[in-house]
Parts: C-alpha cells; structure tokens; sequence
C-alpha cells in the first residue's frame, strides 16, 4: 500500500506542478481554475501523507532498534542468563529454562513476573519469540545460552538472512526452528541453516518470499538430511511434470524399495518351485 501511495502521490505532484508552471507563466489577472485549485490542493495533501509516512517508518525503526540493545547493566549485576531472560520477556515473549517444565511468559498487556531472578545458574532451553521485533542485533543478548534447544520465531518480520547467519551461535545446541511466515526469508537467507548441525526439525510454513516451497524443500533436505522440513509439500510451486519426475526420484532413492522388490521376488520363486 505504501509503494501505491507513492506512485499516487508523484503522479499528482508532476501533473500539478505541470498545471502549476503554467499558470504562473500566464497573465496574472486570470484566476486559476477549479481543476488547477483542486490539483494543487491534491499535492499538498499527498505531500502531508508521504511525509507521515516517512516519519512513521522513522519511529518505527527507532523502536525496533531500542528493542533490541544490549542488556549490559542487567548482564553485569545479575549475569547472563537472568539478561537474557529479562531480554525475552521485555519482547513478550515466553521460554523455559532447562530441568524444568514451567514457562514464565508475559500477560495480555505484557506485563510479567520476576521470579526467573531465583534462578541466577540456570540456562534457559526453549524459547518462543512468535510476532516479536527481535532482529539480528537482539541474538547478543541470547548469545550465552549455550543450551538452547527449540527456538521458534514464527512471524517475526525483523528476521532476515543477517538473522538466520548469526544463528551459528548455536550450532551445537540447536534441535528445532520454527521459521514460517516469516516475510523478510529469502532462499538464499536458508543457506545459513547448514552450519545447524544438530537441527532435526524445521518448520518453515507460509514464507511469502519462497515461489517455489517444494522445491525449496528438497533443497532443504540434501542440506540438512537429518532434519525433518514441515510446512511445505513437495508438489506447491511445481508444475505437474515436476511433480512426478519428483515422486519418482525419492521412489527410486528409497532404501527400503528395492529389497521389498527382492524379497517380492524371491518369495515368488520359491511358490512356484513348490507347485511345481
């Protein structure tokens, strides 16, 4: 919508400053018409609206970015993992820290509980960032959780390719991300995945930027093949040919197909020696 004001809005602003010139060069005794009044009026109007959005995207951006600082001051007198903790709930988001099944998350107004001070030693293990604005520089203060194991950040629309890169962080600790409907991925931002070397889940559902899911998951998969990628069927974004040349190949690429064929046959030849 904002690109379609855009094109509006200059559209207007050469026809009017078009109109504009020409009745500045004419006899200023003749008044200008209702057509040039109303498209002079349009520009400004258009001009007022391009400026609030510049303005809002400005603020936006700043809030983001105040978001997502260093939580240094809470790092230094309560340690990392309080930090980080602190960090997630300041985001409303929600996580759990490892040996233990309670979640600590904020309420509807984002408001929360400081009992996750009484556990200065423990590290935090999942952790559920769904709709927040966390972006790449926000991961410092996450750094230090060495055994997180599930991560989900499903709609969140700061995550990019930047984002994704820096997730090698957890490398050794990481078992299962959730991506989907993520709008800033790209395919060439899942290439950062590969240094996951013990992700064996991926939710990757709904990414608007993907043409072409099916495809992406088999890409996915060679490079992560001991990850199980959901949220894609091989068949979205692939013609039909595709399709069944696809099918055909994982038929064709099964382990357990040919020995079933083997023994079918085998088993088939020892019937009919016994008829026989």
């Amino acid at each position: 919508m904002a690109a379609s004001l855009l094109v509006t809005w200059r559209s207007c602003h050469r026809t009017s400053w078009s109109v504009a010139r020409r009745y500045l060069s004419a006899s200023p005794a003749s008044p200008p018409s209702a057509v040039t009044r109303f498209l002079l009026r349009l520009r400004q109007q258009f001009y007022d609206v391009e400026q609030l959005m510049t303005w809002s995207a400005t603020f936006r951006n700043r809030a983001v970015r105040r978001k997502n600082l260093f939580y240094g001051f809470a790092q230094q007198n309560y340690g990392d993992n309080i930090a980080a903790a602190y960090y997630i709930l300041s985001l409303k988001g929600s996580f759990r820290f490892a040996g233990q099944t309670e979640w600590f998350q904020p309420d509807a107004r984002g408001k929360f509980s400081f009992d996750f001070m009484n556990f200065p030693t423990s590290m935090i293990e999942e952790v559920d960032l769904s709709g927040t604005p966390i972006n790449r520089d926000g991961l410092d203060n996450l750094v230090s959780q060495l055994h997180l194991r599930r991560l989900s950040l499903r709609g969140c629309p700061e995550v990019d390719g930047w984002f994704l890169t820096r997730l090698h962080m957890f490398n050794d600790s990481l078992e299962e991300l959730d991506i989907s409907h993520c709008p800033r991925i790209t395919v060439g931002a899942l290439c950062a995945l590969q240094h996951l070397r013990k992700l064996h889940r991926l939710n990757m559902s709904s990414i608007p930027s993907l043409q072409n899911p099916g495809l992406v998951r088999i890409l996915m998969e060679e490079m992560l093949p001991h990850c199980l990628v959901t949220g894609a069927e091989y068949s979205q974004g692939l013609s039909l040919e595709d399709t069944t040349q696809t099918i055909t190949t994982h038929s064709s690429t099964d382990p357990g197909a040919q020995p079933q064929e083997e023994e079918s046959g085998q088993t088939s030849a020892k019937r009919q020696g016994q008829m026989q």
